[in-house]
């Protein structure tokens, strides 16, 4: 019996470390999803995260290192997923991100990644 648990308890272990497969997101999600980033890095908006104004480059590699990292844990499967979970609030803070273009008034990023993936969709 002390055998068996033993035994039992080595191949748990042995499965925990063996990679998990990871699916990429469809690819109507990596389109529209490297679509939003392309727009966000090329719109010279201004991106709002933590207390401090961000130009849209950094915007754009922040929002594109936390899409990788929820596409390597398998929570990106839509592109509301990834406004909702990478684009919409700090993951460290909980505050919401905001947008601002031209001077013009602030918005929330994720308001303003849908906006243009509603346009987006309709092409």
């Amino acid at each position: 019996m002390n055998l068996r648990l033993t035994v039992g308890c080595v191949l748990m272990l042995g499965l925990s470390l063996v990679p998990v497969a990871r699916a990429e997101p469809p690819a109507k999600v990596q389109i529209e999803v490297n679509f939003l980033l392309g727009y966000l890095e090329g719109s010279g908006c201004e991106f709002y995260r933590n207390g401090t104004w961000h130009d849209s480059k950094a915007a754009q590699t922040h929002l594109r290192d936390k899409y990788k990292y929820l596409v390597a844990r398998n929570l990106i499967n839509t592109t509301e997923e990834f406004i909702d979970r990478a684009a919409t609030e700090s993951s460290f803070s909980g505050q919401p991100y905001e947008v601002r273009c031209n001077g013009g008034a602030m918005v929330t990023s994720s308001q303003w990644l849908r906006d243009e993936l509603a346009r987006f969709r309709t092409y």
